[in-house]
């Protein structure tokens, strides 16, 4: 799947399961609060911090992709198309750090 299908798919998705998308800030919100999850399970499972029993059935990749539903909801509500919003990103850190990781000494 493509993230321009993903997009097309989550707004579908909303139009006849969701009745409408909620506000931007709402979504912002929510999020927050995904992203905090996802924080949860890295800082509990391969942390430091000691993983509550409630928390070991938590699936990682669920968590991920609430963060990605969000996002895709934010993007299609602001007019921002992802793939081209991706490409751009990358195409600027490949020229910003094209070099930089490399010249690193505390990644070799």
């Amino acid at each position: 799947m493509t993230l321009e299908q993903a997009q097309q798919q989550v707004d579908e998705w909303i139009k006849t399961h969701g009745v409408r998308y909620f506000s931007e800030l709402t979504n912002m919100a929510i999020l927050t609060e995904e992203v905090g999850e996802v924080a949860r399970i890295m800082a509990r499972r391969y942390g430091d911090q000691s993983e509550k029993e409630s928390d070991k059935s938590k699936d990682l990749g669920d968590e991920m992709a609430d963060v990605l539903w969000v996002l895709i909801c934010l993007a299609n509500q602001t007019g921002v198309n992802l793939t081209e919003a991706f490409q751009k990103n990358l195409e600027k850190k490949t020229i910003r750090d094209k070099d930089r990781h490399h010249q690193n000494p505390k990644l070799k």
